[in-house]
Parts: structure tokens; C-alpha cells; sequence
């Protein structure tokens, strides 16, 4: 009975996947939750997040990162955290919703294929840049502790960018940083679709209980992404932490600067990467786990009407 009951879930989540898309039907809840996710995980893991990106800044050890935010006190350690609340919320609809369109559109009847999902996952990626990258953007400059005398709220911040020009509002204000955070989250889109299916078909295979691929999926999957491109993510948070319109630098005088401070080593560039281990492992796999768990439950429901 429990080897029965295995296969019929496989089987479930297999044909989840990999039904025509023109018969999917989404619910607002499988949208709904997977922003409750992200919120949540966005929160838990924000101090981590926030020592990563003093050692992004300042390349400092972890130790030294932590004593700077307890030296600075307690309430400054959820400081800038709306920013990427919000940020990480749309996050949850627009990476799955936005994805899953696109794969409809590109193969109407399916199977999808790895080019398929790689094309969806870049795609989505690049709206997910345009829509997301002002409040990255926010978020950089209220967590750089250089700024928190001249910058001490959002509101500073965004009353600032608005005293530019049109150009430079969106060049030196909230776009600031758009190059490499487009290519950042479309690449790591088109990575984490692109492989995120074939590692969780392989570990259903395996009798685990079915949340467990998904969760060990987006896991790997997201860290190992993430890693990949991690030098992208430190040379985003040095750009975005620079404000006004005198001496800003260009993209390749970021990243050349970005690569002396750290001694022309990439092992210097990568220090970090063991608390965006964490921090992704934790994100990512509650994305895909929840993720995964409404389609499941979606699909049944459907089923049973039928």
C-alpha cells in the first residue's frame, strides 16, 4: 500500500508538471502563498542577508560584520528591511506567474524542453530585473552604514532621487546597477528553471516523501545558482550603495574597483558565500516546496470535480 501510494504521487506530480499548459488552471492562491513564502523566509533570513552585505561592502570577516551591526544596536538590525519585503513578494508572483505564461506561450502543447524552459526562466528573469531592481536599489543604500546619518529613512531616499532629472532619476537614482542585475536574475532565472524539474524527478525516484524534492530542489538548485553568480551580486551591492551625482562610477570602474579591494583574488570576491549558502538553501527551498504543494493540491481538486 505505501509503495502504491508513492507511485501515485510520483505520478501526480509528474503529470502536474508536465500536462498541457493550455488546460492548467491557476489559482489565485498558488500566487497568493507563494508570496507568503518568500515574505517569510525574506524576514527570517534578512540579519544573515544584512552581514553578507557589509562583508559585499567592506570585505570583512563574518565576525567582524556581526560585531558592526551589534555595535550600531539591536533596531538597526531590521533596518531597510521593507524594501526587500515588498520586493521579495512580487518576487514570489512574478518568477513563477511570469514563467509559467511564457512556457505556455512557447510550448502550447508540451513537452517543454530544456531550451523551452531555459528561454521561459531568461525571460522572466529580465521582467523580474525591470520590475524589482528600484527597491534593490533602496534596499543597498539603507543598509550601507556610511549612509545612515545622511539617509536615515526610505523616504530620505527616494526624496533624494526624485530631486533628479527624468535621465537621472532612473540612470543615477532607482536604476542605478540595471545592467548587471538584468543579466544577474535572468541568468540565474534561466538556471534554476532550466534545472530545477530534472533534480526533483530524479530525487522522487528515489521514495523520498514528496515534499522532500521539491524542498531539496530549490535548495541545491538556488544555492548552487546563486554561487555561480555571486562576483554579479557583490558588484551589484557596491554600485547600488553609491548615491548622488557627483563621482559615481561607471559599470567597469565599479567592477575594477570591486576586484583591487579584494586583492585580485575571486577567493576574496566569494568571502560571504557561506551565509548565502544559508540564506539561499532556506529561500529557495520553501519557494519550491510551497510551490510545488499547491500544484499538487490544485491539480487533485481539479481532478476531483472532474
Amino acid at each position: 500500500m505505501g509503495e502504491q501510494n508513492h507511485s501515485a504521487g510520483k505520478e501526480l506530480q509528474h503529470r502536474t508538471r508536465t500536462e498541457a499548459p493550455a488546460k492548467k488552471n491557476w489559482h489565485p492562491q498558488a500566487y497568493t502563498l507563494g508570496a507568503i513564502s518568500n515574505f517569510m523566509s525574506t524576514f527570517l533570513t534578512f540579519p544573515i542577508y544584512k552581514v553578507v552585505f557589509r562583508q559585499q561592502i567592506h570585505a570583512m570577516a563574518v565576525s567582524e560584520a556581526v560585531r558592526q551591526l551589534w555595535h550600531e544596536g539591536p533596531q538597526y538590525f531590521y533596518r531597510g528591511i521593507y524594501p526587500p519585503l515588498l520586493s521579495k513578494t512580487l518576487q514570489g508572483t512574478l518568477l513563477f506567474g511570469t514563467y509559467d505564461s511564457l512556457l505556455c506561450s512557447l510550448s502550447p502543447d508540451g513537452p517543454h524542453s530544456l531550451g523551452h524552459r531555459w528561454t521561459a526562466g531568461l525571460m522572466s528573469g529580465v521582467v523580474e530585473a525591470v520590475a524589482l531592481s528600484p527597491f534593490e536599489r533602496v534596499q543597498n543604500v539603507l543598509q550601507d552604514g556610511r549612509k545612515q546619518a545622511r539617509f536615515p529613512s526610505t523616504f530620505s531616499i527616494l526624496k533624494e532621487f526624485n530631486s533628479y532629472g527624468l535621465w537621472g532619476r532612473l540612470s543615477l537614482g532607482y536604476y542605478r546597477g540595471f545592467w548587471p542585475v538584468l543579466v544577474r536574475n535572468s541568468l540565474g532565472s534561466a538556471l534554476y528553471f532550466s534545472f530545477k524539474d530534472p533534480i526533483q524527478d530524479g530525487l522522487a525516484e528515489q521514495g523520498l516523501p514528496h515534499w522532500v524534492p521539491a524542498l531539496v530542489s530549490g535548495s541545491v538548485n538556488g544555492t548552487i545558482t546563486c554561487l555561480v553568480l555571486y562576483p554579479l551580486i557583490v558588484l551589484v551591492a557596491n554600485m547600488q550603495s553609491h548615491i548622488g551625482w557627483q563621482r559615481m562610477p561607471s559599470l567597469w570602474a565599479s567592477a575594477q574597483d570591486v576586484w583591487d579591494t579584494r586583492g585580485r583574488k575571486v577567493l576574496l570576491i566569494y568571502r560571504g558565500g557561506s551565509l548565502v549558502i544559508l540564506r539561499s538553501s532556506v529561500t529557495w527551498g520553501l519557494t519550491t516546496a510551497i510551490h510545488d504543494f499547491l500544484q499538487r493540491k490544485s491539480h487533485s481538486r481539479k481532478e476531483l470535480k472532474d
